[in-house]
């Protein structure tokens, strides 16, 4: 089995930690997390698509692990979460790469491929289809939708609000958040997801009876470890750019994407309660194939990882580097 090699790249004023894996000469494939993750979280990916032949770079993105931690909100938009992609492109020496995202790191590569479509060669997307650019500022829709009652990313939206709650205990929090983010949902508690109240996000969560079949213990401890040490504020920063990176992306260099494109998708996934993956055709043009995976959750290339490692790999297959 690959063992990827852990580096530190400076790239655009900060320094991220990547692991490294396959021959230095292959294809390279980017892989970026969601929240909240880790480069950690494509394990059971990086040793297929480097044995495969391909070259995986995999970064704690900027807010995350090992990675710089910028205080300013917005050293999290789009341009820069981009832009760190492209800067590691450079300094593997490579002019196109194909990108595959989960969660937000999904949004990170679908928005490279219409800000930089010269640098992405195919990209995929897991949990996070692509879709067109809403016609108001994300959080002022999301004020309307919900008016009065809770939803977590206005609540991420304050900030040190989240950021405390979250870190006062890091194992509650993700383990609420790892464990039990899966449909179907009891209906108290997605009555308890929208009440208005003071309780914060983690309390609304249940907490599993026990670990997912697909996160030991272990595992477990590693993201807490991480989580711990570096808090939670640098990760919640991207859900404070969302209005500013809906400016950003009014102008983007394409207007659609032309390149091959891949979503995979959960039935048992609640993200995909939120956003419509019926609408992808209007921002994708080129090849695209959509794939939903029966009874899978969100984190489904953890949870799922034999299938999204079979689906990459015939996906990647096809592509005109």
């Amino acid at each position: 089995m690959v063992i990827p090699t852990e580096r530190h790249i400076d790239v655009n004023g900060i320094t991220l930690r990547v692991l490294d894996a396959g021959p230095t000469n292959g294809p390279v494939v980017v892989l970026t997390h969601g929240f909240p993750e880790l480069a950690f979280s494509w394990r059971h990916q990086i040793p297929a698509l480097a044995e495969a032949g391909y070259r995986v770079i995999a970064p704690d993105q900027r807010g995350y692990g090992g990675s710089s931690r910028p205080e300013a909100v917005e050293a999290y938009d789009i341009a820069a979460l981009t832009g760190d992609v492209v800067g590691l492109l450079d300094l593997v020496g490579a002019q196109r790469a194909a990108l595959v995202g989960h969660d937000l790191g999904a949004v990170v590569a679908w928005s490279a491929a219409l800000l930089h479509p010269d640098r992405v060669a195919a990209v995929a997307g897991l949990s996070v289809p692509p879709v067109p650019r809403p016609q108001t500022p994300p959080t002022e829709a999301f004020r309307r939708i919900f008016g009065a009652n809770f939803f977590y990313i206005l609540y991420f939206q304050q900030p040190g609000v989240a950021d405390a709650e979250l870190a006062t205990d890091p194992r509650r929090a993700l383990l609420r958040i790892l464990g039990g983010t899966r449909l179907p949902r009891a209906e108290a508690e997605a009555l308890r997801m929208l009440a208005p109240g003071p309780e914060g996000f983690v309390d609304r969560l249940a907490e599993p009876d026990r670990l997912p079949d697909w996160l030991r213990a272990a595992e477990l401890d590693h993201y807490v470890a991480e989580f711990a040490r570096t808090g939670f504020t640098g990760a919640l920063n991207w859900y404070r750019n969302f209005d500013r990176n809906w400016h950003i992306m009014g102008t983007p260099a394409v207007e659609t994407i032309a390149i091959p494109a891949l979503f995979i998708g959960g039935t048992d996934d609640p993200a995909l309660k939120l956003i419509r993956s019926d609408r992808a055709r209007e921002v994708v043009k080129g090849p695209y194939r959509h794939v939903l995976l029966d009874g899978a959750g969100h984190w489904i290339q953890q949870e799922r990882a034999a299938e999204i490692n079979a689906e990459l790999l015939g996906f990647l297959a096809g592509v005109s580097w």
